[in-house]
């Protein structure tokens, strides 16, 4: 008797989880590769920083702290995001040359793409650090309150990306990958408003329920 036949009627059967492992090897293995012979070191490990923090952060803090699959997944794609850029710059990674050529576009969108993500991923983060550790779950401030850390976050960034160039100087732009623009930096802030608010009205059902499981979970324990 196989173990959907036992199941009571009309239960769904119980989705696997991927384990969180898989998911930190994903990101580790992206790292790794981006690390080799990247376009400019300095560049690579400015860009993927965040990686070589976070992974350590969320495997010290684990047993105190387990994240969502959901979170661990979307953090999963960020890391390759952000070391695919490292790796090669976000103006010239190949991939946002072949969309420019075939779009007909003035620019290699990468760094459009990436500053999305700078939107869509932490704001499901910030999502679940103030809906497990504040009074604000199931808040209609939730929300709103989400978009706007991710916009601090989104333009602490700019100011550390101007540090750079100030710092830096020309050996920066690869970093900042402005491309000529000078309207970058407001463009990178609205694609992280724009990424944080599709992510929370696409997600934020599927993470309540990851969030219920959670909590129920460690209740039970």
């Amino acid at each position: 008797m196989t173990a959907l036949s036992v199941l009571p009627a009309g239960t769904a059967a119980p989705r696997r989880r991927v384990p969180p492992f898989v998911f930190a090897a994903v990101a580790l293995a992206g790292l790794a590769v981006s690390a080799w012979a990247p376009h400019d070191r300095t560049t690579w490990f400015l860009e993927t920083v965040w990686v070589l923090v976070g992974l350590p952060l969320v495997a010290l803090t684990w047993r105190r702290f387990p994240l969502t699959g959901l979170l661990c997944g979307l953090l999963a794609a960020h890391a390759l995001v952000l070391s695919l850029g490292g790796h090669y710059t976000y103006a010239e990674v190949p991939m946002g040359d072949w969309v420019r050529d075939t779009l007909g576009l003035e620019r290699n969108p990468y760094d459009r793409f990436g500053h999305l993500m700078q939107g869509f991923v932490p704001a499901i983060l910030v999502r679940e650090l103030l809906s497990r550790t504040s009074p604000l779950r199931g808040s209609r401030w939730l929300a709103p309150l989400t978009v706007c850390a991710c916009l601090a976050f989104s333009a602490v960034f700019e100011m550390f990306e101007w540090a750079a160039a100030v710092i830096g100087g020309h050996s920066a732009d690869a970093f900042l990958a402005t491309q000529g623009d000078v309207w970058d930096t407001q463009w990178d802030m609205f694609c992280a408003l724009v990424g944080a608010t599709v992510s929370l009205l696409l997600l934020g059902r599927a993470h309540d329920r990851q969030l219920a499981r959670a909590t129920a979970a460690q209740r039970s324990v």
